[in-house]
């Protein structure tokens, strides 16, 4: 295949994290790529084999988010036709960042649902058409997977963990194919989600065997409903809409093959739930460290480099005494304003009482 378009991120150590957390903390700047989100890798690597396959192919869509930037965004680097279809009301200055990707927009409906049902009926009417999926395609996988190796390349050393975000589980996905390509299988992925987008979190607890806890920490959302996954034989968690403020955490249900994964890998996936306002102290917090906006998806990651004791329930000091060495996957992705900031810091300062957080049924509770 031709030359990746994606970009080698840095990797850099963050010394402001390293003495909060008593570590060595590492961050991975997807933000960085030319979509701004980590999703121009598996985007772009699906867009090439497209193209070598079919060099006049129309690359399809239903996206109201970073998908379909990193998708337009792959298909103007290649020239090739993209369409994204999408629910309406988006922020115009989405929008444009679309438009100046040249790609055809088409709101399909009033929400998600009715946008992909359009782009599937397109897809259907010509052959040329791919469509594309968000995050449950093992080539997307594939691309995404690459910052490990890029990582691991950069460390040179393994990490004690690795920390990301999910939603419907496509970076997971990935961040686990790249561990194993570089032998980290046995490396803890913290995988982090806001309550309201929290699919596969209540996914993996509805698959573990033993039940970890009686709690399903905290209830799922009335109308959640559970399906079982034949291909994959696992259990699938339904969220009826999600009330969460990180939206591009919003899947409905994670990829059943990234829920296959997560079980069955050798250094399993912790799964972890934080509020919206946590995400948002956090941002703003990241902001004033280190200088990036970055949204609730990418923020929600960095909740336990901000927060000791859910940091060390996570991922306690290590018996023979050594310094813990952790990556946070800083995911990027393009929603974010500094208007946005500004309702953040409102919403945060509102707040009272104490932060609760859950870690695989666990309820953690610290000092806002």
């Amino acid at each position: 295949m031709a030359k990746p378009l994606w970009v080698h991120t840095p990797t850099i150590y963050s010394q402001c994290l390293s003495e909060l957390l008593d570590c060595d903390v590492y961050l991975k700047l997807e933000n960085l790529q030319p979509s701004q989100s980590f999703k121009f890798r598996g985007m772009s690597y699906v867009a090439q084999l497209a193209k070598e396959s079919t060099p006049n192919a129309h690359l399809i869509i239903a996206s109201g988010g970073n998908a379909g930037l990193a998708a337009a965004c792959a298909a103007n680097a290649i020239d090739v036709q993209c369409t994204v279809y999408l629910p309406a009301g988006l922020d115009p200055h989405f929008l444009d960042s679309l438009k100046r990707e040249r790609a055809h927009l088409v709101t399909g409906g009033k929400n998600y649902s009715e946008a992909l049902a359009k782009a599937k009926e397109a897809v259907a009417n010509n052959k040329n058409c791919l469509e594309l999926s968000a995050y449950d395609d093992p080539n997307l996988w594939r691309g995404h997977a690459s910052m490990i190796e890029e990582i691991s390349t950069d460390l040179g050393v393994k990490p004690d963990a690795i920390f990301c975000s999910v939603g419907g589980a496509g970076l997971l996905a990935g961040v686990m194919v790249g561990c194993e390509t570089v032998g980290w299988d046995d490396v803890p992925i913290v995988a982090l989600e806001t309550v309201g987008s929290d699919c596969f979190y209540h996914s993996i607890q509805a698959n573990r065997r033993p039940k970890l806890s009686s709690d399903k920490a905290p209830p799922l959302a009335e109308g959640a409903t559970t399906s079982y996954n034949e291909k994959h034989s696992v259990e699938l968690v339904s969220l009826p809409a999600i009330t969460s403020v990180a939206s591009s955490l919003g899947a409905s249900s994670p990829s059943a093959g990234a829920v296959k994964m997560a079980l069955e890998r050798k250094g399993g996936v912790i799964c972890a739930l934080v509020p919206d306002a946590l995400s948002m102290q956090t941002a703003l917090t990241f902001a004033a460290d280190h200088k990036f906006l970055v949204e609730l998806a990418c923020s929600t990651t960095l909740v336990p480099a901000y927060q000791r004791p859910m940091f060390d329930d996570i991922l306690p000091p290590r018996s023979d005494g050594k310094r813990r060495k952790v990556v946070f996957i800083v995911c990027g992705g393009g929603k974010i304003s500094l208007e946005d900031m500004v309702k953040y810091r409102n919403i945060v300062g509102s707040e009272t009482g104490r932060w609760k957080v859950w870690v695989e049924g666990k309820a953690i509770e610290f000092e806002k």
